[in-house]
């Protein structure tokens, strides 16, 4: 796969309507790299990536590809920690490209199917691949990063060079080359379609309506699909019994006001209790834009303990 072999990376999966250049992304980036080298990436239709935001489905092979891409610059052992949808995503992704692709999260429970069908563009076609601060992490460390001295910096992966080339790949070394050690899901949904809340109510708005879709992509620059799921993707709730026995951490506030306590309990009893840990924080809100460096720094170091 190329490059020198390196420590362990974290890719991180930002929320709906974030990007790798938002300030919030980039500190809770810099948190985690203390422990770890990190990945950044914004997903499609997010920030100055190419295509149209599905909402969780299609993502996840703009995450595979990020992990590909970490493996690429030589760090055998990959994190996968996201943050809201990005949650969402890195439970289904590690159903999906891990054990549980062999036991029913396989050809037609995966990505492709929903809005957006089609090769579409990842990480690497139009979108920035970021190899962040951190230990194992160096200058020039694998092709299509161009690194600036102490530090990774955020470079647009040219089109056959960076994550979106190895997406293409197939077969069973793509689907091992992609698959996540451990996984940390910070203030996921449980389930699709949730509306129980005000923030939820507008983000559903934001989705379906042309007008919420317009303020999306101009005032939030995120370009969403306008099709819908047909069929649906594997929901988390669904996806998380399939993850074990890779370690699983799920993260969630009890001051979320998108998501009550009920979405992470919920995955935590669907989880395998063997390999699953639940952390409920007292005073937390939602995602990275509120994860303080202490939560941050705890959650880099359960990760890197489970390599």
């Amino acid at each position: 796969m190329g490059g020198p072999v390196m420590g362990p990376a974290i890719v991180v999966a930002h929320g709906f309507t974030g990007a790798l250049e938002r300030p919030a992304l980039r500190r809770a980036a810099a948190v985690l790299g203390r422990h770890a080298a990190v990945v950044t990436f914004s997903f499609r239709g997010h920030g100055r990536s190419g295509g149209r935001s599905t909402v969780g489905d299609r993502e996840v092979l703009d995450l595979a590809a990020a992990v590909r891409w970490a493996r690429r610059l030589g760090h055998r052992r990959v994190v996968t920690v996201g943050f809201s949808m990005g949650g969402s995503v890195v439970l289904r992704h590690a159903a999906l490209y891990g054990a549980g692709a062999d036991r029913g999260a396989g050809p037609g429970a995966g990505p492709g199917s929903g809005p957006g069908a089609g090769p579409g563009p990842g990480p690497g076609s139009g979108s920035e691949a970021e190899l962040g601060a951190g230990p194992g992490t160096e200058p020039g460390a694998g092709p299509g990063s161009e690194a600036e001295s102490g530090r990774g910096s955020g470079a647009a992966s040219e089109p056959g060079r960076g994550p979106g080339a190895l997406e293409a790949k197939g077969g069973v070394w793509a689907r091992e080359a992609a698959h996540a050690d451990a996984v940390v899901a910070v203030s996921a949904p449980a389930r699709w379609y949730y509306r129980g809340t005000a923030p939820m109510r507008r983000v559903h708005w934001a989705i379906t309506r042309p007008a919420g879709r317009l303020v999306s992509r101009y005032g939030l620059r995120t370009r969403i699909d306008s099709r819908g799921w047909d069929p649906e993707p594997l929901s988390p709730v669904a996806a998380a019994p399939l993850i074990a026995p890779t370690p699983l951490l799920i993260v969630h506030g009890d001051r979320d006001p998108y998501f009550p306590l009920d979405h992470p309990r919920t995955l935590a009893e669907a989880a395998d209790p063997s390999s699953t840990e639940l952390w409920i924080e007292p005073g937390f809100g939602h995602a990275e834009n509120a994860a303080d460096a202490a939560l941050l720094d705890r959650i880099a170091a359960w990760a890197t303990a489970r390599l």
